[in-house]
């Protein structure tokens, strides 16, 4: 079998690294020149892109920013999973948002903005604490911009100024007072079969995502089950294929859903090491045809990413269900360069091991990780 991905990066990297137990081919597309690669060398195949649409059981995406003239042509093919709509849905907040309301799901409040002097109807709207969001290639914080008092307005026009809301309108979102941020992992058949991942809890910084922990402490089985339920919904109402990630605020027994992903996610990671199956095989099953694998977590774990550096020391593998996953990229700044996956027999366990895991990291790259390891060492076990 052999899945083509479009998108040449660590997901395309991860999946290969999946595929290869189950005899699935992996071979990936760099999106800005139609290339055909390794996923792990990037070594150019000596296949073009339509032969490898032709020879591919299934074609897949690692990042929903694929350009649409791709997309389109690996829709012709019928064997692309999700389908394009799905993935354009993540790719543009405007259709994200017009799904959600479609399919009942809850979200914070909302207008689409086309125009700058719309504005002040949002604030009419929806006060004057506000999230604003680029419709289009937005991610980790970027494209992102916050009014917290009407005097802000304009300040705020001012920097807007300069953007075409008739081609990338904004969303402008009402601020949501929210108790932690959650996602949901999960995966459905070709046949409708899913199966979902335990809840993760999401700590960011600037934007980005730094640690997940999973199960996230705390979730009640109530909780889980309208994480669930909202999954369901999604996944069923796009008639979805392969792995989708929902990202929620947790407002006191209620979620409201933030964004979606349709691809494997930096918050399921953790599966790689913490669950009978990752994501990663998990999506690959969806995607040719295979069942789908046991989703349960073996018990708590932690993601923490590696973000602009790469001087760390390698002996933190001394650290008991410690496991590093390197992608070999340049360092840049605020750029993914690998993740630690970590895990434990108890959340008081894993606390102490992420303290421990401080002492072979350099604290300015890794500004939630302390934080972090405190508060699981105090959750009973």
């Amino acid at each position: 079998m052999r899945v083509l991905v479009y998108g040449a990066g660590q997901l395309a990297q991860m999946m290969y690294l999946a595929g290869c137990p189950l005899g699935i081919e992996v071979h990936a597309v760099e999106v800005s020149n139609d290339t055909v690669v390794h996923p792990v060398s990037k070594r150019p195949l000596d296949i073009t892109l339509a032969q490898a649409i032709e020879s591919s059981d299934a074609l897949t995406v690692e990042f929903e920013h694929v350009p649409e003239r791709l997309l389109e042509e690996a829709s012709k093919s019928e064997k692309l999973y999700p389908s394009i709509d799905a993935v354009l849905v993540g790719a543009d907040r405007v259709r994200e948002k017009r799904l959600l309301d479609a399919l009942n799901v809850p979200n914070a409040a909302h207008k689409v903005v086309t125009y700058i002097d719309e504005l002040e109807d949002c604030i009419s709207a929806l006060g004057d604490k506000l999230i604003i969001k680029a419709s289009r290639d937005g991610y980790d914080g970027y494209g992102q911009w916050r009014l917290t008092s009407e005097e802000q307005l304009p300040e705020l026009k001012q920097a807007l100024g300069n953007l075409n809301l008739t081609t990338v309108p904004l969303v402008v979102e009402q601020m949501v007072n929210f108790d932690r941020e959650l996602s949901l992992v999960g995966v459905r058949d070709k046949s409708g079969d899913i199966k979902v991942y335990p809840l993760a809890e999401n700590l960011h910084h600037q934007g980005q995502l730094h640690v997940s922990v999973a199960p996230a402490p705390n979730v009640s089985d109530d909780l889980q089950s309208k994480a669930e339920d909202i999954f369901r919904n999604l996944a069923d109402g796009m008639n979805y294929v392969g792995v989708l990630a929902v990202e929620m605020f947790q407002c006191g027994n209620g979620l409201l859903v933030n964004e979606l992903a349709p691809r494997v996610h930096n918050s399921g990671h953790w599966s790689m090491s913490g669950s009978d199956t990752s994501q990663f095989e998990n999506h690959l099953r969806a995607v040719v045809g295979l069942p789908l694998g046991n989703t349960a977590a073996r018990g708590p774990s932690a993601m923490v990413n590696i973000i602009g550096c790469s001087s760390f020391s390698r002996d933190l593998l001394k650290i008991p269900g410690c496991h590093l996953h390197w992608y070999g990229k340049t360092v840049r700044e605020k750029r993914k360069m690998g993740h630690i996956n970590v895990t434990a027999a108890s959340y008081r366990e894993l606390g102490e091991k992420l303290e421990a895991l401080g002492q072979f990291v350099p604290s300015e790259f890794f500004p939630t990780l302390g934080r972090e390891a405190r508060k699981l060492k105090h959750i009973e076990p």
